[in-house]
């Protein structure tokens, strides 16, 4: 049990170092505070040709990578916070 515990653990924390890398790599989404008190925005995100791709593209691959990292650092944080006596 505690070979299991201590290969859980280093995957758990290499999950969550690469989750910062990745999170870290995407592109901001603020507008700034000023384009919201106003209302100027440009183009609306639905309507724009990075909207209809995102996922073929390098960003909706990151948001794609991060989602499937995150459920594994939370389904690894949940199983080793389980006692088992």
């Amino acid at each position: 049990m505690g070979a299991l515990r201590i290969i859980l653990t280093i995957v758990f924390l290499v999950a969550g170092a690469i989750l910062c890398i990745v999170v870290m790599m995407q592109e901001s989404k603020q507008r700034g505070l000023s384009a919201t008190l106003t209302g100027s925005g440009g183009i609306s995100d639905e309507d724009s040709y990075w909207a209809k791709n995102k996922g073929r593209s390098v960003e909706g691959k990151l948001v794609i990578w991060s989602r499937i990292l995150l459920i594994i650092f939370l389904g690894l944080g949940l199983v080793l916070n389980i006692k088992v006596f």
